[in-house]
């Protein structure tokens, strides 16, 4: 059973920092993408930021300039800087793996409360 636990949210003011981190445990061939997702109330789960086992990194156009992704293995982060109210919302961790059967697979944490108010 693989898992993913996330750590890292808060309240913060606005302007402020943050960082998540996101760690992938069990059994599993390989980690291929991780990323991270949000959720604000009364809206749909969109992508924050991505990075693929290469390196290769894709962010949102609303969090360029602000927020940071990096990966360590099979632990991921997002360093979120200049936080704005509409930033609060839960943050999900996602990951893509591939078995011992070499099945694709995704999996979801379980998130953690964002919230940046004054």
């Amino acid at each position: 059973q693989v898992q993913l636990v996330e750590s890292g949210g808060g309240l913060v003011q606005p302007g402020g920092s943050l960082r998540l981190s996101c760690t992938a445990s069990g059994s599993f061939y390989k980690i291929n993408d991780m990323g991270w997702y949000r959720q604000a109330p009364g809206k749909e789960r969109e992508l924050v930021a991505q990075i693929t086992s290469g390196g290769n990194i894709n962010y949102r156009d609303f969090v360029k300039g602000r927020f940071t992704i990096s990966r360590e293995k099979n632990t991921v982060y997002l360093q979120m800087n200049s936080l704005k109210s509409e930033d609060t919302a839960v943050y999900y961790c996602h990951a893509k793996y591939i078995t011992w059967n070499t099945e694709d697979v995704n999996i979801w944490g379980q998130g953690t409360q964002v919230a940046v108010s004054s």
